[in-house]
């Protein structure tokens, strides 16, 4: 456990510098963008009212009040959501080989250390998943702070009501944040599998080289096949299956994806990689 925490907090360090300014860039466009969007509505409304000299009522009645979805909608709050998505899913295979492609391999003295090999591909996994709840409540956090900020500067007579529970009209923000406990242990379950087949997929490839590439292709093909089969079998037999029933078949795959996934990772550190 010792040694596994240690690796935990050496994968975190690596990247503490960029995810630190993945961080200061999500908080700065965020609150930025609530600015700027609010200033803009605003000026826009008092425009209009000028220049066709009606109440603030009448405005009102044609264009209607602000909207909060104006903001989450814009690039200003989706696209640092987006790159840190895009960053996250690039890193997820830049954790394997950068230990092997820098000037120094450093996988080798990892793969040395006094304690089990498959501590590293734990440690690797653990990271990930803390790099992800990280900016997700961050995320979460933000979130109150950007819709003070436009409330204070959007007349209150333009204003709408707005419930935190709109924010899963979303589509990406009832993505990140499910509604109910089993959907959000589904949804983060989901994306924990499929950084688990996609580390052991890169093992095969480091393990085989060029034959590798294959295997790595064929297990990520099994993978979701086995995956799958509750839900196809559901669609095959629709009203078959009660939901409980579905929901038992859906976590003996998830099961087996994820063990199959980490006994094979484990056998390829032991005995595939040599140092």
């Amino acid at each position: 456990m010792k040694s596994f925490l240690k690796l935990v907090n050496f994968e975190l360090n690596r990247f503490f510098k960029l995810y630190f300014i993945l961080m200061g860039l999500t908080i700065v466009s965020q609150i930025v963008g609530a600015f700027i969007v609010a200033i803009v509505y605003m000026n826009d409304a008092e425009r209009i009212i000028y220049e066709r000299q009606i109440s603030s009522s009448q405005y009102i009645e044609e264009y209607g009040v602000f909207s909060f979805f104006n903001y989450f909608n814009s690039g200003w709050f989706l696209m640092p959501i987006i790159f840190c998505i895009a960053l996250l899913i690039l890193y997820v295979f830049f954790i394997w080989y950068r230990d092997w492609l820098g000037k120094n391999t450093f996988i080798y003295r990892l793969l040395m250390l006094p304690a089990n090999r498959v501590n590293i591909y734990f440690a690797k996994l653990t990271t990930i998943m803390m790099l992800v709840f990280g900016l997700v409540g961050l995320q979460l956090l933000m979130l109150p702070v950007e819709v003070k900020i436009i409330k204070s500067l959007v007349s209150e007579d333009f204003q709408t009501s707005f419930s935190f529970n709109e924010i899963h009209h979303l589509p990406i923000l009832s993505w990140l944040y499910p509604v109910r406990f089993t959907e959000f242990v589904m949804m983060y379950g989901i994306g924990l599998i499929l950084v688990a087949v996609i580390f052991t997929a890169i093992l095969f490839e480091r393990s085989y080289r060029l034959k590798g590439i294959f295997f790595a292709i064929v297990y990520g093909i099994l993978s979701f096949c086995v995956f799958m089969v509750p839900l196809l079998l559901n669609s095959f037999y629709t009203n078959y299956f009660y939901p409980n029933e579905l929901l038992v078949l859906q976590l003996v795959a998830t099961i087996i994806v994820l063990g199959s996934a980490i006994w094979i990772a484990n056998h390829l550190l032991k005995h595939k990689i040599r140092v």
